[in-house]
């Protein structure tokens, strides 16, 4: 254990500042834009695009590694996507943002891609569990606590915007002057995803809905916010519990659903989730308090759905097509992250800002009552023939490294620790 640590500490505090930043970065855009008085439809778009740079980012990213290597491509990334968000903070307006935010995207999947890469290369599988639930918890936290930032500077200013510039170029650091070499990183021939949905149809849906859900909360939950009324700290708080919600709840409901039919689960988070968001939607002029616990309720069942989906695929997948299932998943999952926010956007304004957590829960409704369908149409997956959850946050996996060779005998287990899958 100890062994592994010393591998990979320098790679996950760069993933922390990183993650800080980002999670900072995508409130503090949308809740500026709000500020703006950016129409929502045209909000949500230049929102929205961010997906379609993180799609071609995890396409494009391994081969650019394999041709001059991870610490250099790393750095160009990081760098860019340094300048990136600071060309926001001198250029607001919504088409010259729209255009930032596509490079944005290719820049953190790219980054996303080489780190996970190493990290992968970093350990071996006696060691995977620890370090993928270290991963993820890095991960979470990084994107919660960032919200929190938020009420360093009023988000009307540059400064917030130079702040999150300085927490990506630091987050550089630890990463480049890691003393081991970096591994080779693996070009996975994606799963055709038509081949994917005729073996996981619930799978592969439920990987789209849960992009379109964390691609809405992610993208539109700061203009949602701040068109209610909140203050910047009400706003921050909105994100980072719903974040960090999904950190404490990923683990656990992850091992129920290795213990029972996943598509169950699948139903009973989607339920939940739809009864936080309407709650959450029905409380927020009444406390803000109970507000606040309906959204940690909605955050910790939403947030699961990725990993829950992901596992239900690879339960159907063969051993040597998981890591290309995985890589393909990112892309449907990116794809359904991209089109909901533009849809949400545009409905909010036909009608109006108070209808976003509503339809949040009619997406959840919609997956539970296809996944009640797939249940009538195929017997559950043997336990034995189970692959092992693991806990991954939507949006911020893009090579399929770590998810596809999650499976390679590892089970990860909360505080840690693993053991060989049986």
């Amino acid at each position: 254990m100890r062994t592994a640590l010393a591998a990979t500490w320098t790679l996950l505090l760069g993933m922390a500042l990183l993650m800080l930043g980002a999670g900072l970065q995508g409130t503090l855009v949308g809740l500026r834009a709000s500020l703006e008085g950016f129409p929502t439809l045209l909000a949500g778009i230049m929102l929205a695009a961010y997906y379609l740079g993180y799609m071609a980012g995890s396409v494009m990213t391994p081969g650019l590694v394999n041709s001059v290597g991870h610490v250099r491509v790393f750095a160009a990334l990081t760098s860019l996507a340094s300048v990136l968000i600071l060309l926001q903070g001198i250029f607001v307006a919504p088409w010259p943002w729209t255009l930032v935010r596509i490079l944005s995207g290719f820049c953190f999947a790219g980054i996303y891609v080489v780190a996970e890469s190493w990290l992968n290369g970093r350990v071996d599988n006696e060691h995977r569990g620890l370090l993928l639930s270290l991963y993820m918890l890095v991960c979470y936290a990084g994107l919660g606590l960032g919200q929190l930032l938020l009420n360093v500077a009023d988000p009307r200013s540059t400064v917030l915007f130079i702040l999150v510039s300085i927490l990506i170029s630091i987050a550089m650091v630890p990463m480049a002057l890691t003393s081991s070499s970096a591994p080779a990183i693996s070009v996975p021939v994606r799963v055709n995803s038509r081949d994917l949905f005729r073996r996981s149809p619930l799978g592969v849906v439920g990987v789209a809905v849960a992009g379109a859900v964390s691609g809405c909360l992610f993208t539109l939950g700061a203009l949602y916010a701040d068109g209610e009324g909140f203050t910047t700290l009400e706003v921050s708080l909105f994100m980072a519990v719903a974040i960090l919600a999904g950190c404490v709840t990923q683990l656990p409901i992850g091992r129920i659903s290795d213990r029972m039919d996943r598509r169950k689960v699948v139903i009973a988070v989607c339920l939940l989730a739809a009864l936080g968001a309407i709650g959450a939607w029905w409380l927020a002029e009444v406390s803000r308090l109970a507000f606040f616990a309906m959204v940690a309720a909605y955050g910790g069942m939403s947030l699961t759905l990725y990993s829950l989906s992901s596992a239900h695929v690879n339960d159907h997948v063969p051993a040597d097509e998981k890591l290309g299932a995985s890589s393909t998943l990112i892309l449907v999952n990116g794809a359904g992250a991209f089109i909901a926010p533009i849809v949400v956007a545009a409905i909010m304004q036909l009608i109006g800002n108070d209808v976003f957590l509503p339809l949040l829960a009619v997406m959840h409704v919609l997956l539970a009552v296809y996944a009640l369908f797939r249940m009538g149409r195929r017997a559950p997956v043997p336990g034995e023939h189970k692959t092992p959850f693991v806990g991954t946050p939507p949006g911020t996996s893009s090579s399929g490294e770590l998810l596809g060779h999650a499976s390679d005998g590892v089970e990860v287990v909360p505080g840690g620790l693993q053991q060989r899958a049986t």
